[in-house]
């Protein structure tokens, strides 16, 4: 890591064992999917045994990305953490007495409660990043999260793939279970800056915390959905970002499948072409660190301009004839796409009050992680009777009209906005 990024974390403390944690942790479950996916191929032989694997994956984001939020607001964050990631290493750990195709059962159960842990886990873990970091860092630090989510995606899917064909799928299994084990030992080691009893809704606050212009006393007449309301309704920038989050992933999972379709049926670069598009996509998010730091104001602007440039990048893929010139287009789409993230993940936490950040990490990741399952069960539909180059290029220009659309409402908005302060 730079001295840029080792010099953040080290200004905070709290948020270094965070990072590190979900180093570890990323990797590790990496390892673990990798070699589910090896192990199911190896048993069965069938791809819509795969696609099970897949499928139960996305479906606990609907019920558990919310019950993570609403955990962690009557939880001290730490303590959800850490019991989501000791309570996995066992589940880990069973998948070794897969040894047939009698017990692939086993495999979909343990694949869809880790899935589900990471579905609670993910936006309470979000939702402390604000609470352990200065605000003039949090822009800075999102990017360093889609760092970490681009090492996450070279190391993890790498190793682990060498890892099981050398290893076998056992040892993947042993590692993530590992894994799980030191992340809750380093989350263990967090202190919040000022952290409440469970009973006060684990309303862990710091004098930095305020999120944008917003100040919420949570009075016990208010309830907290009333208060999630009366936030968002008063937020423009929320309100870009709810609806960011329904429409770009009912397309953004035809990406995803197509990702694997342009390098074995396009491309015929088989299983190694799979793994240089993903190894592209880590390195744009690497590069987003970086690219994070051009930017201090208009955060909307970049993450709608972005959004924008993802699919003018993706109309280009549709139509590359060389494998090499993909592979360039796929790192600068991460790119865009990871600045893009990590300027909506900062005014998320600029415009919402700390103890209602869990759930509006936890209500945005049900309704992402749903709808982006949902779109990669079309995309499979639609290749039956859609070239892929043509869906690529139409999924490209849905995510133009997007970005068009929300940026015209944002800047009318804007406008009226303006007006009526000066009326």
């Amino acid at each position: 890591m730079t001295t840029n990024a080792g010099s953040l974390t080290g200004r905070n403390k709290g948020y270094r064992r965070l990072f590190a944690a979900g180093l570890i942790n990323g990797i590790g479950d990496r390892f673990s999917s990798i070699a589910m996916l090896a192990l199911v191929l190896h048993l069965t032989g069938s791809g819509m045994a795969v696609g099970i694997s897949l499928g139960v994956r996305v479906l606990p984001y609907l019920f558990m990305a919310p019950l993570g939020g609403m955990l962690a607001g009557r939880l001290p964050r730490k303590t959800v953490m850490m019991a989501v990631d000791f309570l996995r290493v066992p589940v880990a750990l069973s998948l070794l007495w897969v040894d047939g195709e009698s017990m692939l059962w086993l495999v979909y159960a343990g694949s869809f409660v880790m899935a589900a842990g990471e579905a609670i886990y993910s936006p309470v873990r979000k939702s402390s990043i604000p609470l352990l970091a200065a605000p003039e860092d949090l822009l800075r630090i999102n990017g360093l999260e889609q760092l970490l989510n681009g090492c996450v995606l070279i190391v993890g899917a790498f190793t682990g793939g060498v890892i099981s064909l050398y290893f076998g799928p056992d040892m993947a299994f042993i590692m993530n279970a590992v894994s799980f084990l030191a992340a809750g030992l380093l989350i263990r080691g967090i202190h919040y800056p000022k952290q409440v009893l469970a009973g006060d809704a684990g309303r862990e606050s710091t004098p930095h915390a305020e999120g944008g212009n917003h100040t919420l006393g949570l009075s016990a007449k208010r309830t907290r959905r009333r208060a999630l309301r009366t936030v968002i309704g008063g937020s423009l920038a929320l309100q870009i970002v709810f609806c960011y989050e329904l429409l770009v992933p009912v397309i953004n999972g035809w990406d995803n499948v197509l990702i694997s379709v342009y390098a074995v049926q396009v491309f015929h670069t088989g299983d190694s072409g799979v793994g240089a598009f993903y190894a592209a996509l880590g390195i744009g998010l690497s590069l987003s660190f970086f690219a994070g730091r051009l930017f201090r104001k208009g955060l909307m602007a970049v993450a709608l301009g972005g959004l924008l440039l993802e699919g003018i990048l993706l109309m280009m893929i549709s139509a590359s004839g060389h494998f090499a010139a993909a592979f360039l287009l796929y790192i600068l789409l991460s790119l865009a796409g990871g600045t893009g993230n990590a300027c909506l993940d900062t005014l998320v936490m600029r415009e919402t009050p700390p103890p209602l950040q869990p759930a509006v990490f936890g209500l945005l990741a049900a309704v992402s992680g749903t709808l982006l399952g949902l779109s990669m069960l079309g995309a499979g539909w639609l290749l039956d009777y859609v070239e892929p180059r043509m869906l690529g290029f139409a999924g490209g220009a849905g995510f133009a009209v997007i970005a068009l659309l929300l940026g015209g409402y944002f800047l009318l908005h804007s406008k009226w906005n303006k007006r009526y302060r000066e009326s």
